[in-house]
This record gives C-alpha cells, structure tokens and sequence, in this order.
C-alpha cells in the first residue's frame, strides 16, 4: 500500500467524478490539484460578495466544473480552464428571501443546476446555456438528507421525474429535456410515497410506500401507466407469514444492469424481482447461525493492542458455527430490518446491512442466490461502499473510537478484509472520510482520505509497483508546497474553453442574467 503526501484540506474537499483531480474550498478560492503528480492545475477566486455558510460543494457529471452554493448565490465555475475568459455562471437569490436551499447540486448536465426550496415552497431547475429557468411548486421532500428522494433523471433521455405533493395526494410529474417542460401528470396511487427512481435502463419507473403503509411497490411505464403493484413477497416463508401487518419497504435498489431490484423492508428477507416480468426472481434469507463451508467465508475481526501505535486489526477466518452479534437490548426504539443495500458495477455482488446485526456486512452473489462471505466486527457498521469502476470491491467503514484512523477493503480474492490504517498520516482524533478514487478499472483500486484540514490518497498496491500518482508518496518532501494556495502561481491548462453542454464548441463568456427573468 501507498500513500501520497499529505495535502492542505478544508471541510469542503472533494475528488471528482473519474478520479483525476481533486477541488478544495478555502475562504476565498477554489484549490484544483491533478491526482497525477499532485500538481495544481488551477485555482479560482470567489467573488469578494460571496460568503458561507457553504450549503453545497460538488462537481459536475462531466468533472470539468464545479458548483459552489451559498445561502443567497451560487456559482459554477470552470475547474480546468486558467484562461480570463474561462466560464463562470452565477445565480442569485435562487429560493425566497429568508430561506436557504435544501438541496443543491447539477442535473443531468454540466448547463443545469437543481434547486430545491426549504420548506416545499419549490423545485427550480436552472438552464446556465439560456439563462432561464423553470419552477415547479410543492415538491414533497426538503430535507437535506432525504431531498434527492422526491426526483429523478430518466437515463439517456433525460427526462425529469419529480414527486410532489398537492392537497394531500401524492402526485408524479414528467418534464422533457432541456426546457423542463410539463410533459405528463399524474395522482400516484400512494398514501405516502418514500420515493421515485428510474430504471438504470429507463424502462421503468418506480415508486414505493412508507412501511407503515405495507407492501407497495408501483411500476410505471415511461409514459405514465401502471403495469404493476408489488405488495410483498408471493410465498413468505414461515417465520415471515404475518408479513401483511407489519411495517413494508425501506429501500428498494436496482442492481447496476438494470435487471433486477431488490427490496428490503423490516424483516431479515431480501426479495429481489427480476425486472424483464417484474416478477419475484429470488429471495437473499439472512440466517441468524452462519456455517462456514467451501462457498462461504465468515471472517471475523481480531483486535491486537499496540504499546508503540495504533490497535492492530486482522480477521480470523473461522470453521465453526457462529452466530452474528445482535444489537444490543437497551436501545429505546426496537430497529429491524434492513438499514442499507448495495449493488457493485458488474451486477454480480449484492452487500447488505441490517438494523437486527450492525456490526455485520453480509455479501451475497446475486446470480447464484448464495451468501459468499461475512464480515463480523467488533463495532458497528457505518457505510458500505462498492468501487464505482472496478466490480467486487467493497469498503467498509465502522463507528467508534477504535476505528478512528482505519477503514476496511474487501474483494473475493483476497483474504478477508485488508485494513487501512491512515491514523499516522492525521492529527488527532478528528473524523476522516473516506471515498473512493473514481479512476477506470486498469488503475489499481484507490482511496481519498480527508479531515477538515488535510487530504491524502492511498493507493492498494504492492511497495514495489506504481502509484497513480507517480512519485509523489508520503516518504518524500512536499515538492508541492509552495503551490498550494497562490493564484499567481498555475499550471497552464491545456484543455480547451468548452461550452458546459459539452457540444465542443466555444463558450460565451457573457454574465448571466442575476435573478434569471425569463421564468417559466
């Protein structure tokens, strides 16, 4: 394993999409640095009117801009491009005056930016290449951390599905690409629809209850029409037979290829429809004994302690019967079923988390039907998190104390989950990130490290072979210092002032109108 040199960081700091470059947010400027060489490529002065709190940091799909909001402007900026003409859009007073945005991020374009009001009030959608923009009233989540539940991007058509709710009905929306116009609209047959989402395939789209309202899953076709509601498992096993008066569906997820989704609710069954017929193809049933064989692994976690550094963690394959730990009996509120679902870029390997064993990752071969492996920690698991480019290797990331410094990769071939100990790299018990390095397959699997004042990358390679950042590792002098925050002082850029649309064609660098008149 490899690291890079540690970097200057900030609360915001952010890789971009296919893993070549990395953005951090200082007071007044926008830090770029290529992850080859660890060189920046650029840095972008904020207006002198701008300032925090920041609400949103985030690059674009195409990772050549980067959109900096705040509670009354938000500006996107070109992240490779030094030239005084280089784009630079600006939007102000996207949302009602005393109010802040709840969500803020890119659309299906680097030219669209989606707003979404506090309070409901509105969903708005900004067209940088026209200037305009188009409000849509009532959309039904505004949470921050739920907001991305309540719309969604149709693949290759681009078309917007948006949930919204009007005089107690749940409604559902379709507005066509660019102009965001209203296409078609229709009641959704909820009590109180948790979400909507697009079929990777865009042939289906997919709406689901709350739990308190059972088993219902809504399938529509693009146009609008019902083709079918999934209320619950067809043949329920035993134990799970009283399934129709309990609590129903947490989460659905589809897997990469769009061929199946899997459906989780508050029972330990995973059931997962095949979505040529969208009939029931399989059911993933987690068992509360685990009996290691040929085609399972179930590796658990050995903790050493170290008088001269950090605990040492290693994982103990084990040949006997052994149950996972439950959670704990002094919680003041019962949590059951599943608390996430995750499907890796072949379609081949499904992880799951329940509420019943959060300090177990479950991982399961999708085509088969089987459980392949497990993975038993001492503490709690917080996240996991498959390579979005590289299939069948996960990250996990646990909670506690004893896991400051250190997250966890696993992949079938490997001999349980290999640790990641960064804790020398960082000062003080503050809490890192960590995230994937998007880059292509060929590169070997990499990390992004963070805390609120330093970033590096960890690449899971051998000593002896290359690191894709070159030589710039953590046993060298930072070479790079004395480049870090000055804008005098860039490396030329070498890609071309390109319109955000990605035509290839030159940009107008004409400032947009500040409040956006043409309204529709």
């Amino acid at each position: 394993m490899i690291f890079s040199q540690r970097l200057k960081s900030s609360a915001q700091c952010l890789p971009s999409p296919d893993g070549s470059h990395i953005a951090t947010l200082f007071a007044s400027v926008v830090n770029v640095r290529a992850v080859r060489g660890l060189e920046v490529v650029n840095v972008v002065k904020l207006p002198p009117d701008f300032a925090g709190p920041v609400l949103s940091f985030s690059w674009s799909p195409s990772s050549r801009l980067l959109l900096v909001a705040g509670v009354d402007q938000i500006h996107v900026v070109s992240a490779l491009d030094t030239s005084s003409s280089s784009f630079h859009a600006t939007i102000r007073n996207p949302v009602a005056p005393g109010t802040r945005p709840a969500f803020v991020g890119f659309g299906t374009s680097d030219a669209e930016i989606c707003v979404l009001s506090s309070f409901g009030l509105k969903f708005a959608v900004y067209d940088l290449a026209s200037s305009k923009a188009t409000e849509i009233a009532s959309p039904k989540f505004f949470s921050p951390s739920v907001a991305c539940r309540c719309f969604s991007f149709r693949p290759q058509t681009r078309h917007l599905a948006l949930l919204t709710r009007v005089a107690g009905k749940d409604m559902l929306s379709i507005h066509g690409f660019p102009a965001r116009e209203l296409q078609r609209s229709w009641a959704s047959d909820t009590v109180d629809a948790q979400g909507v989402v697009w079929s990777p395939d865009g042939r289906w789209l997919v709406v689901w209850d709350s739990p308190a309202q059972g088993h219902r899953v809504l399938f529509y076709t693009p146009d609008g029409q019902v083709f079918k509601t999934w209320l619950g498992p067809a043949s329920p096993p035993p134990k799970d037979r009283d399934y129709t008066v309990g609590a129903g569906v947490k989460f659905v997820q589809f897997s990469a290829d769009g061929r199946h989704l899997a459906i989780g609710d508050c029972s330990r069954s995973l059931c997962v429809l095949g979505m040529a017929s969208v009939t029931e193809a399989l059911r993933l049933q987690h068992p509360s004994s685990l009996v290691p064989r040929d085609t399972l692994q179930v590796w658990q976690e050995q903790i050493g302690i170290s008088h001269a550094g950090p605990s040492i963690h290693t994982f103990l394959r084990t040949a006997q019967v052994v149950s996972p730990a439950p959670r704990p009996q002094d919680s003041s509120e019962p949590l059951l079923g599943f608390a996430s679902i995750a499907s890796d870029s072949s379609s081949a390997l499904v992880a799951t988390r329940l509420e019943d064993y959060p300090s177990t990752a479950w991982i399961w071969d999708a085509q088969a039907a089987e459980l392949r492996a497990v993975l038993l920690f001492h503490g709690n698991v917080r996240r996991l998190s498959w390579h979005p480019n590289i299939p069948e290797t996960l990250l996990i990331v646990c909670e506690g104390d004893q896991y400051n410094g250190i997250v966890f990769v696993w992949d079938p071939l490997s001999e349980g989950p290999r640790s990641v100990e960064f804790s020398q790299h960082f000062s003080g018990p503050s809490s890192v990130r960590a995230l994937w390095l998007g880059l292509d397959a060929p590169s070997p699997p990499s990390l992004f490290l963070s805390d609120s004042n330093n970033y590096l990358l960890a690449s899971l390679v051998e000593a002896d072979q290359d690191s894709p950042w070159g030589n710039q590792v953590s046993t060298q002098p930072m070479i790079a210092a004395r480049r870090e925050e000055s804008p005098l002082e860039l490396v030329p850029a070498v890609e071309a002032n390109l319109d955000p649309r990605g035509s290839g064609q030159q940009k107008d660098d004409s400032e947009l109108e500040d409040t956006f008149l043409h309204k529709q």
